[in-house]
């Protein structure tokens, strides 16, 4: 394949060109006769063309000969000029009232006007994501798409972000779209070595190896009428990139080469931090101790000190934790040392900001009158909030298209990306250390009275960690900073060869061959002498996946009338993956920091090899008639190779209707421009994982030896029961929709109304041991998802120097579980069995499972009261006075949003441009580990109260008599505010924020006159500079847009593995 595209490439080198004139011009608005931007001028029946600047001018070379130029823009009638002798042309250009000819990306990448569509398509150009703070492409689209619900894990650098469409319409399989890159399908998985308990959420997302710099435009498609000629990969939705590499067409001035620039540097900062209080520090009960938590004596220079009482002498000071016997040895400058007892800045000194740097340079090159290529290099650099938290990319992109004088099209894209990633531990906590190797939790915990930076982290002698607790049980996060690391190093290559033909006027053929292949090697070391794996480890592993995507079109258009257009679409496709792990687990290291496998005690591999394939048949027919009525009508038929032949071959039938009613009935004014109404309906499929439905047989080596010194191997059957008749999940979806835009084209909306249906979805089910099996797999489960999405735009102020622009959409989605399985009542989604996301039937898809408090409900019991109303009934206190366990484990919320709007507004004053975009998410439970674990330390400001004045905690004893019990705050802190109970522990997750704010310098034309500037401009922006989450304590500062059990199918737990970030600077963008 690469020989072939070595050829095309030096056939487009050899075709030179000799331009032979200059046309320029104005293209003016006939409304107010200001220049308009941005208008194509494209030289009829060929790619060279050019857009208008600032101002509206443009320059473009034709050969002496002259030809046709036509002049186009969404919005205006398009206008075609014979150029003759003429080397001026000045064009006046008039609104297109009756019908704005929209056109957007669809499925298998076809260009379809937006009117003539039954179903909703939103677009982001790439002007809404280029020269933004931000890595990852997921990120830069979040509040911008309605119905696309996009969540970082959190904000180290380099880690996953989940993309859930529509809600969850799986329960085991994976509910993430299908990320379609210039036309081939390419793997977006977030692969993780560990799972969340085991510091799995920082894994990434490999959508992350895309340049959001390179991006033309992003086309979302939502629903299954949308999706269906993607058959099952499409059942998520679909998220269809067009680099610009990968799109047509040569410089955009008609230069014979066109060099652009563009650097950007910007700060990244932990985006906020809890605020503490000063008053008490490290103990218990108002005593000062080595404890884990901060209820200690009051602080020296506190509100309430108190030296010379509760364990601090009168200068304040206490005995250096480091000051014991076991460590006298080797910290013997600290034998009889004092510790000064009074509040210090760990949070503020321990992170860090740090910075991203971007630098990208674009070519464009006209090779001939036909031909066209495209290259982008793109260099980024990140680094996070911590120290040791990096990450490196590099991107090269080339793209040419070119038609051969035998009528043959040829068009092709090639990425090869390159990087490395670098992140800290994060393993989730409960509510004191953590399950597994950490940072955070250790860090936000540390008791105000200590100073992270001042006490050393390690023993000088064996360099095993020290902190300041009596038992050492504590890992010093600066311990985990030097001996901890994570790495991922990614190699890839996604590329594409599309070659097509017009057999006839009205009929074209169209191959395409499309490649993704990556390697991924991952790199996770611990070092001996830590608190949390005390003999170190060390994993590698060494992933390859591979796609290969063939498709073969047959695409024409038919005028069967004056009245009646038929599109068609027939085609196949054949889909390959190939898949390979292979794993190196140590443990026991021998030599301190030696990262050789060699250098552990312990060793253990492990291998896993699949290979799928996905035949594919569809046709899509699409009628027109006066161009105010459409009807499209689609199938696809897909034949998978991980189920049995009888259940393989499944079938997708889709079918459309858009109306015009303004058009059909005549309707042309300034008030009424346009109105569509549509109504589609698709359906789709999802597939097992390979191999469930064939036994599989597992190889042990060395398992034991025997008297005589022999060594024994053995293989078993797997726990793991194959179910042969394992079938596809099923989904159907209805959905309405309205689109409208009036008054000039100044206020438009699009609404959709959707009704999904999810059947037969594949649960795992435990079987009795007693049958030889543990597990097995069965379709038995439902889903329903219905839901609301609205965009609605105005454009209050529109003149010849200003306009002002707001944009706003609004998703509402509602999940409900129809069905499990017969005798199963609920079965576990993501986390643990005693604390994590359920689904049940009659209830939402995700509820939040864990420990509640006892509380009076009269004559009523627990399951008589819905989860949502249990905070009506009083608690019922215990003897000591505080909360109790209710005795059982229950729902305790609900993590799906009420309802999200998005706004945006954009303020143009000629050459400038100021936009922002403010969120509000509504409603959606979390299980707020950090904000409850801070309250219960009492490390909070708003704990910092006197505590040596009692609380009587709010609730009524045993027999229904308000409580009236005195405890300390010690006591009530820290068991009532959520350290035992997990409903204590919740927290409505509604939040406001400012997800970006841009302001952007275009330099007018006569700016860059006599220069080599064709444009210049300066960005500055910033994300997530402002959140407020307004439900939780207020100096808790917390933001829960964050996912502590990684990407997946989990929601609404904030584990304490690390705050998001906020970023922001400016990027310099030269065009010459």
């Amino acid at each position: 394949m690469l020989r072939i595209l070595l050829v095309s490439f030096l056939f487009l080198a050899t075709n030179l060109w000799a331009q032979d004139r200059t046309i320029s011009g104005t293209v003016s608005s006939e409304d107010d006769g200001s220049g308009l931007p941005g208008v194509n001028v494209i030289l009829q029946g060929t790619t060279t063309g050019t857009t208008t600047d600032i101002d509206g001018n443009f320059k473009l070379d034709v050969p002496d000969d002259g030809g046709v130029l036509v002049f186009s823009f969404i919005g205006l009638s398009a206008q075609e000029l014979e150029i003759g002798s003429r080397s001026v042309i000045d064009v006046v250009m008039s609104s297109d009232v009756e019908e704005l000819q929209e056109v957007v990306v669809t499925a298998l990448g076809i260009t379809k006007e937006k009117a003539a569509l039954g179903y909703a398509v939103t677009s982001v150009g790439g002007e809404q994501l280029e020269a933004r703070p931000e890595a990852d492409i997921a990120r830069l689209l979040r509040g911008k798409v309605p119905g696309v619900d996009i969540t970082s894990t959190s904000g180290i650098v380099g880690t996953g972000t989940n993309i859930i469409i529509r809600g969850h319409t799986s329960i085991s399989g994976s509910n993430q779209p299908l990320f379609v890159l210039d036309g081939v399908p390419i793997d977006a998985s977030t692969f993780a070595d560990r799972s969340f308990s085991s510091g799995g959420s920082t894994s990434s997302s490999r959508f992350l190896d895309l340049d959001p710099n390179n991006v033309a435009d992003v086309s979302v498609l939502k629903g299954l009428a949308a999706t269906v000629l993607y058959g099952e990969a499409g059942r998520n939705g679909v998220i269809l990139i067009t680099t610009k590499t990968g799109s047509v067409g040569g410089p955009s001035n008609n230069k014979k080469v066109e060099v652009t620039f563009n650097q950007s540097y910007f700060v990244n900062e932990v985006a906020s931090l809890p605020d503490d209080q000063d008053n008490w520090g490290n103990g218990w009960q108002n005593f000062a101790s080595g404890a884990f938590s901060n209820w200690g004596a009051p602080l020296s220079g506190g509100e309430f000190q108190q030296n010379g009482r509760n364990g601090v002498d009168d200068a304040g000071t206490i005995k250096h934790p480091y000051d014991r016997s076991a460590w006298n040895a080797v910290f013997p400058e600290l034998v009889g040392a004092r510790w000064p007892y009074q509040a210090y800045d760990n949070l503020q000194n321990f992170f860090v900001k740090g910075s991203q740097k971007n630098t990208s340079i674009g070519l464009a090159a006209n090779v001939g009158s036909n031909s066209s290529i495209k290259a982008n290099y793109g260099w980024t650099r990140d680094e996070g909030y911590v120290p040791f938290n990096n990450y490196t990319k590099h991107n090269f992109s080339l793209g040419s298209n070119t038609q051969l004088s035998n009528g043959l099209k040829l068009n092709s894209t090639f990425n090869y990306i390159q990087s490395e990633t670098m992140k800290p531990m994060s393993s989730p906590i409960y509510s004191s250390n953590p399950s597994g190797n950490s940072l955070f939790s250790n860090v936000l915990y540390t008791p105000r009275s200590w100073n992270l930076t001042g006490l050393p982290y390690e023993r000088p002698d064996d360099h095993s960690s020290v902190y300041y607790r009596g038992g050492n049980d504590i890992q010093h996060p600066y311990w985990t900073l030097n001996n901890t690391s994570d790495r991922d190093n990614i190699e890839r290559f996604i590329g594409n060869i599309a070659l097509s033909y017009e057999i006839a006027d009205f009929l074209n053929v169209t191959y395409r061959l499309g490649l993704d292949h990556y390697n991924m090697m991952k790199n996770y070391r611990v070092n001996k002498g830590g608190r949390q794996t005390p003999d170190g480890e060390y994993q590698t592993s060494n992933r390859s996946n591979t796609i290969t995507d063939q498709q073969l079109n047959l695409n024409g258009a038919v005028e069967l009338s004056a009245d009646l257009d038929l599109d068609f679409l027939v085609g196949a496709n054949l889909k390959s993956t190939s898949y390979e792990r292979h794993t190196i687990n140590s443990s026991e290291q021998f030599v301190y920091d030696l990262f050789t496998h060699s250098n552990f005690i312990t060793t253990t591999a492990s291998s896993y090899v699949f290979a799928e394939n996905t035949y594919g048949a569809f046709a899509n027919l699409s009628l027109g008639f006066k161009d105010w009525a459409f009807l499209s009508a689609s199938a696809r038929n897909d034949w998978t190779s991980t189920l049995e032949p009888e259940n393989r071959a499944v079938l997708y039938p889709s079918a459309s209707i858009s109306v015009l009613p303004f058009q059909a009935a005549g309707i042309s004014n300034d008030m009424l421009n346009y109105l569509k109404i549509r109504v589609g309906y698709g359906t789709s499929a999802g597939y097992p994982s390979p191999y469930s439905t064939r036994g599989t047989l597992a190889t042990y080596t060395k398992m034991f030896q025997t008297a005589g010194g022999t060594i024994m191997n053995s293989n078993a059957v797997s726990n793991f029961y194959a179910n042969p008749n394992l079938k596809p999940e099923i989904h159907k979806e209805l959905e309405v929709g309205l689109e409208g835009r009036f008054w000039k084209n100044r206020i438009g909306i699009d609404v959709s109304l959707y009704n999904k249906d999810s059947e037969d979805l594949i649960i795992n089910l435990e079987l009795d041991p007693s049958t030889g099996y543990t597990s097995s797999t069965v379709n038995s489960a439902a889903i329903n998802n219905k839901g609301i999405e609205a965009i609605v735009n105005v454009i209050p102020i529109q003149t010849q120097n200003i306009t002002w622009d707001i944009s706003a959409n609004f998703t509402l989605n509602r999940s409900e579980v129809k069905k499990i399985a017969d005798g199963i009542d609920q079965v576990l989604i993501a986390g643990a069995s005693f604390l994590g996301n359920f689904a049940k039937p009659g209830l939402p898809f995700n509820m939040i499972w864990g420990a509640p408090i006892l509380r009076d409900y009269g004559t009523l019991s627990v399951d008589d009261v819905p989860y949502d109303e249990r905070k009506n009934y009083s608690p019922i206190i215990s003897s000591a006075g505080i909360y109790q366990y209710a005795g059982t484990d229950g729902f305790l919320g609900d993590p799906n949003p009420d309802y999200v709007v998005n706004v945006t507004n954009t303020i143009s004053y000629k050459w400038i441009s100021l936009r922002a975009q403010v969120d509000h998410t509504v409603g959606g439970d979390i299980w707020g580990g950090t904000a409850s674990t801070l309250t219960g330390r009492g490390i909070l400001k708003y704990t910092g109260f006197d505590r040596f004045v009692p609380v009587v905690v709010t609730g009524v004893d045993k027999d229904g008599n308000v409580n009236n019990i005195q405890v300390t705050p010690n006591a009530h802190y820290w068991r009532d505010t959520g350290v035992w109970y997990d409903e204590q522990r919740m927290f409505d997750a509604s939040t406001i924020r400012l997800r970006e704010i841009s302001l952007s310098i275009v330099a007018p034309k006569s700016w860059l006159n006599g220069t080599p500037f064709g444009r210049a401009s300066l960005t500055f922006s910033g994300q997530n500079l402002w959140h407020m989450a307004y439900n939780f304590p207020e100096s808790a500062n917390m933001d829960p847009e964050v996912l502590s059990l990684g990407v997946g199918n989990g929601k609404g737990f904030d584990r304490t593995t690390g705050p998001t970030s906020k970023k922001y600077g400016a990027t310099l963008s030269f065009t010459f």
